[in-house]
């Protein structure tokens, strides 16, 4: 009977916090937010509609559409969530003058020592924005570049084991025996190692042995095996479907565990902090070793004069976090979809290798950066794919200052969330003409870019822009540059779809490829 009882009382509190009272916010409406378009006749009382809009893994590619179906460039996507959709309310949302700060859901996902990047504190982000800019600078890249070529040499090594006859010239589809590479899951292998040796001098061993198992260490001391890339893609799977929803999210997690599919996410997802804090505490040791290298870690540890940083132990396992965690992600889905797009659209491939062989030799195994980084078409294919299909499409959450701000000429009341996906803002036909083809071209003319770069924005802009961009490109142009030199490849048909689900960022499906040497004189 008791049990009935609460049941009972449960769904009527229920009912009470989704509906009724809602409703009653609703009509009261103390922003005065009615006045915008609402993209569900239920967005005006509760996130739930956003969150099923999530689940179908097209977010921001639906946002775009629902803003051109309702010609709005004001969406109201929750009772008080606002998304845009003309350029420029890039500028006045995420610009360096923006009064906007980082949304509530970036406390909710912290662990209360926020890194870098969900640190909501603007005197707190500019601390943290000090101590790592100068390693992310573009001057120090030569420190990197080493690192990257290492790994570059790695995966090289493993391609080259799993190369097949050339394709004969009278078949453009290979036989199924001959796709012997996941190239997506090759470049991710390959990001992942170049971001862990980047940071932490940390060599897993991924590219030799062909797979990611690594070790974890949980917080008393235990130590098991695990997969990396499942446990980094699980998690923000699972966080990413329930965050959006910041009254409800703790119960959504909480709910979500007892079912069963949900809950062999979350497990899945589980090692990833345990991943990070074997890996830090490896790193450490050498430390207190007094090794001196020179990576990530080191400017963690100690300021530019030598001194150390004294910074809480939880803070520096969660900057790592934040550094393995972005850097392998974003560049994988960049690298991948770029040599697809290559693969898609040929007569771009052949212009690009091209360009590439008339700067390398053809014993040259990995291209050297100094070589390449001034190749007009190279910077012009990887650019157009970050902007064709953002890694991150998403409009990162923002919310107005408690006295409110201006945005699209509209007073936006304070403490409102506020957005503008990535994705729309690259597909914007007044800015890129044809925005749904992939044309590299469209860069190669200088005036033509300089109209373009302010609404270029895939590692976001202004003062919480990534500051990992230089390392991404550092990366992309030694790999992408190499494997054009080096290799052919084939798609299993020329019609082929790469799947992707938006979680934060694009989680990519297989690639499969037929891949050989080429043959020079």
């Amino acid at each position: 009977m008791l049990l009935a009882l609460l049941c009972c009382g449960f769904i009527v509190y229920a009912v009470l916090s989704i509906l009724i009272l809602p409703s009653l916010q609703y009509w009261r409406d103390p922003k005065g937010l009615r006045r915008f378009p609402n993209y569900s006749c239920l967005s005006t009382i509760s996130n739930w509609p956003f969150l099923v809009l999530h689940s179908h893994g097209r977010r921001s590619r639906d946002v775009d559409e629902a803003h051109k179906k309702l010609s709005a460039p004001i969406l109201r996507f929750g009772p008080n969530s606002l998304s845009f959709a003309h350029r420029d309310a890039i500028r006045e949302i995420y610009g360096h003058a923006t009064t906007c700060l980082k949304d509530i859901k970036y406390e909710l996902t912290s662990d209360g020592h926020p890194h870098l990047f969900d640190v909501v504190d603007k005197v707190q982000h500019g601390v943290k924005r000090k101590r790592l800019s100068a390693a992310f600078a573009i001057k120090n890249l030569v420190r990197w570049e080493s690192k990257v070529v290492r790994t570059t040499r790695l995966l090289v090594a493993a391609l080259d084991r799993r190369c097949t006859l050339p394709l004969s010239p009278e078949v453009s589809t290979p036989v199924p025996a001959d796709l012997t590479l996941d190239l997506n899951y090759w470049i991710n292998l390959f990001t992942i190692e170049a971001i862990n040796y980047i940071c932490l001098t940390s060599e897993l061993g991924m590219l030799e042995r062909g797979e990611d198992t690594v070790t974890a260490r949980k917080p008393d001391g235990t130590v098991y095996q695990t997969a990396y890339r499942r446990a980094q893609d699980a998690t923000a799977f699972a966080v990413s479907h329930f965050v959006w929803d910041y009254t409800w999210y703790p119960w959504l997690v909480k709910v979500s565990k007892l079912l069963p599919g949900w809950r062999k996410s979350w497990n899945d997802g589980a090692p990833w902090m345990d991943i990070v804090n074997h890996q830090a505490l490896t790193r450490l040791e050498r430390h207190k070793r007094g090794e001196n290298i020179e990576d990530f870690f080191s400017v963690l540890m100690n300021g530019k004069d030598g001194s150390a940083n004294n910074l809480p132990w939880p803070e520096i396992v969660n900057e790592i976090n934040a550094i393995v965690n972005a850097g392998a992600d974003t560049t994988s889905i960049a690298l991948t979809q770029v040599l697809y797009f290559l693969l898609r659209n040929p007569e771009h491939l052949k212009t690009l290798r091209q360009e590439i062989d008339s700067v390398l030799t053809p014993d040259e195994v990995i291209a050297p950066y100094d070589k390449i980084k001034q190749l007009p078409f190279l910077k012009a294919c990887l650019d157009e794919g970050l902007r064709f299909i953002p890694p991150t499409s998403a409009g990162l959450p923002r919310k107005t200052p408690p006295e409110g701000a201006q945005i699209l000429g509209n007073w936006i009341p304070g403490n409102t969330t506020v957005s503008m996906t990535t994705y729309t803002a690259h597909h914007d036909p007044t800015v890129f003409p044809e925005p749904e083809r992939y044309n590299p071209h469209r860069w190669m003319d200088a005036h033509e870019r300089k109209k373009m770069e302010p609404y270029f924005i895939p590692f976001s802009t202004g003062g919480r822009g990534c500051l990992g961009r230089n390392i991404s490109y550092l990366e992309q142009y030694i790999v992408l540059a190499t494997l054009v030199h080096r290799y052919e490849f084939a798609l299993p048909r020329p019609d082929f779809e790469l799947k992707r689900f938006e979680a934060f960022n694009l989680q990519i499906g297989e690639l499969p490829v037929k891949i050989w040497r080429r043959s020079r004189t």
